[in-house]
């Protein structure tokens, strides 16, 4: 097939795309196909998606008879995707990598936020007008920082950790990674309830599955030293909200969510008026700006696809569960 032969259809909102696909983006994407929108599904070969595009149901792909690729210009594409797409063969690559490395930059921002107990201090100081004694005072060096899970995402924070100053000692829980394997990321590796007992930061990484759904739960979440902090920018539903929330009200564990169970939380939830929780509206991944590294690399992923290489987001069926 011929590149003006192909089409490629932008499946997202008008919003997202214009901010995904910028016009530089757009050309170089027209160097391999003719770009159209969604009223050219019939004659699409590939699909570009994002966070507003349509599920790839079996009514769906029934109008678009000839698609063989989608090109997901986001991270998770497990909303996305259907058993009607993979019984189609349909190829599908995910911009999750570069989603990864945002995520990976703000978990360890409020890592270094959690080290100095940046929360409580400031909560402190805007009702007392004082400065923390020298003896109240936290710091970063030697700190014990608890990785659960070595995905993408946890890897890159795990190497942020390692090359950090601060001689960070790392921990690790992945049922998949051995010891070996760990200490070649820098870490040591350890069970989940070890990892609790003895990180002072615990950093969560792992995807939403049946078996890590509470994954931390009210026992575990007592196993946290006095004045740890919890930190989730992974999925809310691998923590018990209401046994954290109560944990973080008796001022014991301090929180720094960028996912919540149920998301969002109501208004009226516990959390939201705690002094030494952060509760910020999913927005690790790429926001703003960052969005065209998606747009750049699922342009260059159809750059690949089109010239027969191998995709380097290409998501399998059978990786599905694994995956955020």
């Amino acid at each position: 097939m011929t590149d003006d032969a192909r089409t490629i259809v932008i499946a997202m909102r008008t919003d997202e795309a214009a901010a995904v696909l910028p016009p530089y983006l757009r050309a170089r994407l027209a160097e391999f196909g003719v770009v159209a929108g969604q009223d050219e599904l019939a004659r699409a070969d590939a699909l570009l998606t994002g966070w507003g595009s349509p599920r790839l149901t079996g009514e769906f792909l029934a109008g678009a008879p000839r698609l063989r690729a989608v090109f997901h210009a986001a991270g998770s594409v497990k909303w996305l995707l259907t058993p009607a797409a993979w019984e189609r063969g349909i190829i599908v690559s995910a911009a999750a990598a570069a989603n990864a490395g945002p995520v990976a930059d703000y978990t360890y921002a409020l890592i270094v936020l959690a080290s100095k107990k940046a929360l409580p201090s400031a909560a402190a100081y805007s009702t007392r007008s004082r400065w923390p004694a020298f003896g109240e005072r936290t710091g970063a060096d030697a700190r014990t920082v608890g990785v659960v899970g070595a995905s993408r995402i946890g890897r890159l924070v795990i190497d942020r950790l390692r090359t950090a100053d601060a001689g960070y000692r790392i921990l690790l829980y992945d049922p998949y990674v051995s010891a070996a394997d760990a200490a070649q990321l820098g870490a040591t590796a350890v069970d989940l309830d070890t990892l609790c007992g003895n990180s002072s930061i615990v950093t969560l990484h792992a995807p939403e599955l049946p078996e890590t759904r509470g994954l931390l739960n009210a026992a575990r979440l007592a196993l946290i030293p006095d004045g740890g902090t919890v930190i989730n920018t992974a999925r809310g539903t691998l923590v018990d909200t209401e046994a954290l929330a109560r944990e973080c009200a008796s001022g014991r564990l301090d929180a720094l969510l960028d996912v919540t169970d149920p998301e969002p939380l109501t208004a009226e939830h516990p959390l939201f008026g705690l002094p030494n929780v952060l509760i910020t509206p999913h927005i690790a991944g790429a926001q703003g700006s960052e969005v065209r590294r998606l747009g750049a690399y699922a342009v260059e992923e159809v750059e690949r696809w089109a010239r027969g290489h191998r995709l380097r987001g290409e998501v399998r069926r059978e990786d599905l569960d694994r995956l955020a």
